[in-house]
């Protein structure tokens, strides 16, 4: 199994076109004409929305309120980002049981692609947000040289999760790992297992 049959090969890229456009506000996420998974978009797109929302939580110049509503919107896109993780999994594994024969291997994968891929979304958050910290204007050159240097680990940090990802689909096909899905039952969105919100 390889990362193009799964359209996630130039995933970094990919991540990157998409990032720039969506700083524009489209009025779609995903119009761009690249090819990459649309499930991976979807959870890159997901992280995005999120990113802002944490941005805006840290704000201590607006109302209390204005916070709470950005912690419930945070709550649940983060949900929707387990979702899309799991469900990019599903997706892999699918792949896996029709084109990979089964194999007797016992080994495992500490991580799932589809949490490799939410982390090279993050990672491409982080990467475009640092160059635009290093661009800006009003800051003095140890500020630009120190964000330019992060900007540089940030990017080999990425590569080295792509490559990782790479080897893991790779082992999936060749029989050497077997893939496990593993359910993230998130507790504190569900109000029957939340006992803040079921004793309520």
């Amino acid at each position: 199994m390889t990362l193009n049959c799964l359209n996630l090969s130039k995933l970094e890229e990919s991540f990157d076109q998409y990032l720039a456009f969506w700083h524009t506000d489209p009025p779609a996420y995903d119009v761009l004409d690249i090819g990459v998974n649309p499930i991976a978009l979807e959870l890159a797109w997901c992280n995005y929305r999120l990113w802002h929302e944490e941005d805006k939580a840290r704000r201590t110049d607006v109302d209390d309120s204005v916070i709470a509503t950005v912690k419930r919107t945070i709550d649940k896109l983060n949900q929707q980002r387990n979702d899309l993780i799991e469900k990019l999994d599903e997706a892999v594994l699918a792949k896996l049981t029709a084109s990979v024969p089964s194999t007797d291997t016992e080994a495992i994968n500490s991580e799932t692609p589809g949490s490799i891929v939410d982390r090279i979304s993050i990672m491409s958050l982080k990467i475009y947000h640092m160059d635009e910290d290093y661009r800006r204007r009003d800051i003095d050159e140890d500020h630009r040289r120190r964000s330019l240097h992060r900007l540089a680990v940030l990017k080999l940090q990425r590569n080295d999760l792509y490559k990782a990802l790479d080897r893991l689909l790779a082992d999936y096909g060749a029989g050497r790992k077997k893939m496990k899905l593993y359910k993230q039952f998130k507790m504190y969105n569900d109000p029957t297992l939340n006992p803040e919100l079921y004793k309520n």
